[in-house]
């Protein structure tokens, strides 16, 4: 049964929960509970403004990693709507080494969404400020197509769909382009049609749904589906989802987490944004992040 968890209470593999107050005081690790915890670190909390929103990491460390590469770096990130000039985030840092699984947790219109949807260079947001380094180049310098070819995938919370395209010529364009990116050899038909059988498999779902165009006439579940298939056969290197686990029966999430942890290795990573514990259970986050907005 799905658990809504409220910011104060604690999550799995956590130690460090900010309270909602005008005026965060400074914490350090060593005066709190912590779990699972190898190491201190201390965290500095700075009131910009009324509404500033800032991520908070949790410091649970559960393997060595010292010898992982920073794949994502965030730092002082700050966006506003274009439409009403309104900011939504006032500066966000984040890093995403190779091979961690990241979550990020907060109440509706803390801006969760939102840095997701700048980080992909969705247009309806304008950077104001900050820097986003990607595999160590400029990801603000990128449009959107040169992301997503770049390694970075993002999974909608309602994708949409696409009529007269089926899912079968927009993998296999989408695949291909890809791989040309990576200095790779295009695939032929049967090769394609070979590889999107195995990851149809993957995430349990059946050829015919090649057939059909994306997305169109989908259920719920059936669309979150497509979103993993989409991701299982780019291979990115960063997989952001944007609640995944929103609309799906336990049997569906269990599906959908099953094929994201065999996609997961030592080289890619996984930011995932949710409202429930029952995703974390299934994904096992190395680190926790609960987005606030101060008002």
């Amino acid at each position: 049964m799905p658990l809504s968890l409220p910011l104060h209470s604690p999550l799995p593999n956590t130690s460090l929960f900010l309270p909602l107050s005008s005026h965060p005081p400074n914490f350090t690790l060593s005066t709190l509970p912590t779990i699972n915890l190898h190491r201190r670190r201390r965290i500095n909390h700075h009131h910009r403004s009324l509404t500033t929103t800032t991520t908070i990491r949790a410091s649970v460390i559960q393997y060595d990693t010292t010898q992982q590469q920073p794949l994502l770096q965030v730092n002082d990130l700050k966006a506003k709507i274009v439409e009403n000039g309104v900011e939504i985030l006032h500066g966000v840092n984040l890093t995403v080494n190779q091979g961690e699984v990241h979550a990020i947790m907060g109440k509706n219109g803390s801006g969760k969404s939102t840095f997701a949807k700048v980080l992909v260079g969705h247009p309806e947001y304008e950077v104001t400020g900050g820097s986003v380094v990607f595999k160590g180049e400029n990801l603000l310098d990128m449009e959107p197509e040169e992301r997503s070819l770049a390694g970075l995938f993002m999974s909608f919370q309602s994708p949409v769909a696409i009529p007269g395209v089926s899912n079968d010529e927009f993998l296999v364009m989408a695949y291909n382009a890809r791989r040309r990116k990576l200095g790779l050899p295009e695939l032929g038909p049967l090769e394609c049609f070979s590889y999107l059988m195995e990851k149809l498999k993957l995430v349990n779902m059946k050829p015919d749904f090649l057939n059909r165009n994306v997305n169109e006439g989908f259920s719920g579940g059936e669309r979150k589906r497509n979103e993993i298939l989409q991701l299982a056969v780019l291979g990115a290197d960063l997989a952001i989802l944007d609640e995944i686990d929103s609309g799906l029966d336990v049997d569906a999430l269990r599906d959908v987490a099953n094929a994201v942890n065999q996609l997961l290795t030592p080289k890619n990573s996984l930011l995932m944004i949710t409202h429930y514990r029952r995703l974390l259970d299934l994904l096992k986050p190395t680190h926790v992040h609960v987005m606030v907005s101060y008002k």
